[in-house]
């Protein structure tokens, strides 16, 4: 009755603390009890919202666990990340667009989450009704509104919403360079949609 309670006195935006520790097994604190990866995959498909804890440091390492069940996922036959997606994932790395994606990609899935009923019922409905071509424009609009703050000029026909903010002196390449990064994923979004 001691664990029920534990769950019970958690407030609704608490998150449950998982402890990693150096012998590489999960402690679930809320359910005093040792877990799994499969677990916590499984606590993710369920809403249950969760940190996980390096034992001995403290430290924050829910990303890289999380990266790590994305790993098995994949290993284990599900394969869902397409490899021109990883290799072009990969390649932001390092580039100025870097901190651009992790908010683009949070939003693009929060924007394929929130239609995901009705892209599987048109699928169910062999397409008829196509909602992917919503779901590629709200995709496109973040994409340029990406383009618009972090390449001042890129998209010069259409009316001003605000003005970009400053951005540090960039070589000519470097934003050739990047304008053919957003084209080539403009290409890559126009042939999902």
């Amino acid at each position: 009755m001691a664990r029920k309670s534990k769950a019970a006195d958690m407030n609704a935006g608490d998150s449950i603390i998982i402890k990693k520790y150096a012998n590489r097994r999960l402690y679930n604190t809320s359910s005093s009890s040792y877990i799994t990866l499969d677990d916590l995959a499984k606590m993710v498909r369920e809403n249950v919202d969760f940190q996980v804890l390096d034992a001995k440091s403290g430290d924050d390492i829910t990303h890289s666990i999380l990266t790590q069940i994305i790993m098995d996922e994949e290993s284990n036959g599900g394969k869902m990340l397409p490899v021109s997606f990883l290799r072009q994932l990969i390649g932001m790395y390092g580039n100025s667009m870097q901190n651009l994606m992790p908010s683009y990609l949070e939003a693009s899935m929060t924007n394929f989450r929130e239609n995901q009923s009705k892209i599987r019922d048109a699928f169910e409905k062999g397409m008829s009704a196509n909602p992917l071509a919503a779901i590629h424009e709200t995709n496109m609009a973040l994409m340029r509104a990406a383009a618009e703050t972090l390449i001042p000029g890129a998209k010069k026909d259409a009316p001003a919403r605000r003005s970009p903010p400053e951005t540090p002196d960039n070589s000519d390449t470097e934003i050739a360079a990047l304008r053919e990064q957003m084209a080539a994923m403009q290409k890559k979004l126009d042939e999902l949609g």
